[in-house]
């Protein structure tokens, strides 16, 4: 384990390099130039010069990425060409909008995966097995850009039951939440059941059957636990991509996470916060995968971190 960690950990920084790098030069072949943004395609050339100076976007592209490398060294992210404000303030202010999202995105998601994945491998081929399948079919068949806007228009137009947008109380909660977990929830809907299904018909399991455990038991105890590392797997990978921000569903309903700032930072060619933002996607994207990679051992003591 401690061998694994500490070649995970020499990959960690080099991997953040690459995609900071890529998106540094990717980002400045976008058209579009930020000074215009900041002061409007009106203003006079002298004064569009001078704030290019300012900003130190007159300097060759490579001087700009090594001062970029040498100021995020020093813990510098820079500040916002649009906000006027620090890169990291903005992002930790964004933050807890979507750590909050994420965690009530994936409850949703685990809150349905769960039952109906283990109904559906325990009847398989009933009804209840099939309505399971339609259901998580349903969710896969229906993208955030649709749902959310169904949504808003039935609970919270319509019926006038939930707010349309915006962060506030719990209440502003559920319907980017289901958006979000309705998706998750269907693929690990058949995830769950497919392991478990594979898992069902293993010697252990037929052991247990003979020393005369109950069915509940041998599906809850000894099945869901051995079925665990691939719906572990989804998981880790879903809740890093919510952790990142979910750009669609935050733009549907205004919720200020992450997500959004980044769509905002990329319409106003705000380069230092475009960086920032996916700095902070790469770092919650490898750290989610680092703790999925731990948590395999914990599930299944049978995972081995050798070469």
């Amino acid at each position: 384990m401690k061998r694994y960690l500490i070649n995970r950990l020499l990959l960690f920084f080099p991997t953040l390099l690459g995609s900071l790098t890529l998106v540094f030069f990717l980002i400045h072949l976008v058209p579009g130039d930020p000074v215009e943004v900041m002061l409007g395609e009106t203003a006079n050339s002298a004064d569009k010069e001078a704030l290019r100076r300012a900003l130190g976007l007159d300097l060759p592209i490579w001087t700009q990425y090594l001062r970029f490398l040498a100021a995020l060294v020093q813990g510098d992210f820079g500040r916002s060409l649009y906000e006027q404000a620090g890169v990291a303030e903005l992002i930790l202010a964004r933050f807890p909008a979507t750590l909050g999202l994420t965690l009530s995105a994936m409850g949703v998601a685990l809150s349905m995966a769960f039952p109906l994945g283990i109904l559906a491998a325990f009847k398989k081929n009933s009804w209840l097995d099939r309505a399971s399948l339609l259901f998580s079919l349903l969710g896969l068949a229906m993208p955030n850009f649709w749902l959310g806007p169904i949504l808003m228009i039935v609970f919270s137009i319509e019926l006038g039951w939930l707010p349309v947008s915006g962060r506030g109380g719990p209440i502003h909660l559920i319907l980017p939440s289901f958006t979000l977990g309705m998706v998750m929830a269907a693929i690990l809907i058949r995830m769950i059941r497919a392991s478990l299904l594979e898992t069902i018909h293993e010697d252990y399991i037929q052991t247990a059957r003979a020393k005369g455990l109950s069915e509940a038991s041998i599906w809850l105890k000894h099945a869901l636990r051995n079925s665990l590392l691939s719906v572990i797997t989804i998981v880790g990978l879903q809740f890093g991509a919510l952790l990142a921000g979910s750009i669609i569903t935050e733009t549907i309903f205004a919720w200020p996470g992450i997500g959004r700032l980044t769509i905002q930072a990329i319409q106003t060619r705000d380069y230092p916060l475009v960086q920032g933002c996916i700095l902070a996607i790469s770092t919650s994207y490898l750290v989610i995968n680092l703790l999925t990679d731990i948590l395999y051992h914990l599930v299944d003591p049978r995972v081995s971190y050798g070469r």
